[in-house]
């Protein structure tokens, strides 16, 4: 007999599974913790790269990986494994160790990733504070958030893995400069980004994040897109926005017909669950990432024809 969680990825809509916020929002806030524990040894063991990207992760058949860092001529990696629900730290010289993931306090989960980095010689010291949060908490004094639903947990990895394959049909329509598809762990969301190659003005300030930051990270026109799960109160979606925010923009026509611009954060909403509950979802996104990005590129005059592929 099949598991409850089983269950959930094999029913019908165990492709695009529904990922309620009131189901699990607590299990979101607590994974969005763990990752960025996780997310900022990543920052610490890799030399810095363009708009950080050197500090994303990026999901697997399993679940999550940083992919190696490099300690010293030691090479570490680190995987949520959301099928066994285990977190596993290996080195390249056979070490290895696991933190399981259950219900437990954010200080409970980062003192088990510093014993655990300990134990196979690759000990890390990082600013035990979260970003992107309201009211942070010091990793190693928070014990509120400690809700781990692994059904729920599973189910947005699964939403991570389907959208990153139909981001990657995207991508590839691009021949200029874009991003890799990976989890930006501030805010836990999934981005890929497509510039036009011209400069854009400074940003202003961001809450939670340095200036010098932000500036990178918009240093160049984009039009950047992405799915993020939501947070109390509000529903998972996809997005679409540019920076600048060319005139035109927010009044361009763009599909399906579910989406639109949501003026209180700036950017172009396609709701999951309308997302999911289309005749053709795979469609349907790419229809919203497609149109959006033409909103931008058209507005903003991008040279087209020389970053896109062409079709013949």
């Amino acid at each position: 007999m099949q598991s409850a969680e089983q269950t959930a990825l094999t029913c019908p809509d165990g492709q695009w599974p529904p990922l309620p916020q009131t189901e699990w929002s607590e299990s979101c806030v607590t994974l969005q913790l763990w990752t960025q524990i996780v997310g900022k040894l990543r920052l610490t063991l890799t030399p810095p790269v363009n708009h950080t990207w050197n500090v994303t992760l990026y999901p697997t058949i399993r679940g999550l990986t940083t992919w190696p860092m490099a300690y010293g001529t030691l090479l570490l990696q680190i995987d949520f494994d959301f099928v066994d629900h285990s977190l596993i730290l290996q080195t390249n010289a056979g070490s290895y160790a696991t933190v399981a993931l259950k219900p437990m306090t954010v200080a409970s989960f980062y003192g088990d990733v510093m014993e655990a980095l300990q134990k196979i010689g690759t000990p890390v010291k990082i600013w035990p504070v979260p970003v992107e949060v309201p009211d942070a908490i010091p990793f190693d004094r928070d014990f509120t958030h400690q809700a781990y639903d692994p059904i729920y947990v599973r189910r947005f990895w699964q939403i991570l893995l389907q959208s990153e394959r139909v981001f990657n049909i995207f991508r590839a329509r691009f021949s200029g400069k874009v991003s890799p598809i990976h989890l930006f762990w501030g805010a836990l969301d999934l981005a890929c980004t497509r510039f036009s190659g011209r400069i854009a003005p400074e940003h202003s300030s961001v809450l939670g994040l340095p200036d010098r930051v932000t500036r990178d990270a918009y240093s160049h026109e984009v039009s950047s897109c992405g799915f993020w799960p939501g947070a109390s109160g509000i529903e998972p979606f996809f997005y679409s926005y540019a920076y600048p925010e060319p005139p035109g923009y927010v009044q361009y026509a763009i599909s399906p017909v579910g989406a639109a611009y949501n003026s209180q954060m700036g950017e172009f909403v396609l709701p999951y669950q309308e997302m999911r509950t289309s005749a053709d979802p795979d469609s349907t996104l790419l229809a919203f990432l497609q149109s959006t990005y033409e909103a931008a590129a058209n507005s903003a005059r991008w040279d087209r024809v020389a970053l896109e592929v062409q079709r013949v």
